[in-house]
């Protein structure tokens, strides 16, 4: 049996600060949570410091995905928002931090987190436990994130 601090910290953690109970759209709401994160890395860490803490940070949501699936005995269950933090995160790694390039991030990253296409699709529904809660996530992280350099390169984003 887990101790208190364990279960605060798993609860807290999974559902990125309360933002996985929203009734309304909890992934949504969890990737408007990790915009502040995003602020956070893109200002106070160079851009190698900001890819390591993300690191960390998927490390971090695959354990507390898995401890949260041992507690509640459902796999990825909605209010388990952590893996979109890290999937956002992903998604803005080596983008300029600004309100149309999080604006577009954000609605890139949310558009193939919800549709799933594959390769997608495939990994949400083959990898089990704590890494199949996340990696589909982190999946639809690097195609928003090359998807997003190229609108960079094009010069359709600042």
């Amino acid at each position: 049996m887990p101790s208190d601090f364990l279960k605060t910290f798993i609860g807290v953690s999974a559902t990125w600060f309360g933002c996985g109970r929203s009734p309304w759209a909890p992934g949504t709401v969890g990737t408007l949570g990790a915009i502040p994160l995003v602020w956070a890395f893109t200002h106070w860490l160079d851009p190698f410091g900001y890819m390591g803490m993300t690191l960390v940070l998927v490390v971090v949501a695959v354990l507390v995905a898995h401890i949260h699936e041992v507690m509640t005995d459902a796999h990825d269950a909605p209010e388990f928002v952590m893996d979109e933090v890290v999937g956002f995160l992903v998604t803005m790694t080596w983008i300029p931090f600004g309100l149309i390039n999080v604006a577009v991030g954000f609605a890139i990253f949310r558009a193939l987190d919800i549709l799933k296409p594959f390769p997608i699709s495939w990994v949400d529904r083959r990898m089990p436990g704590g890494v199949g809660a996340v990696a589909d996530d982190l999946l639809a992280g690097v195609l928003a994130n090359v998807a997003m350099q190229l609108l960079l390169n094009y010069g359709w984003l600042r």
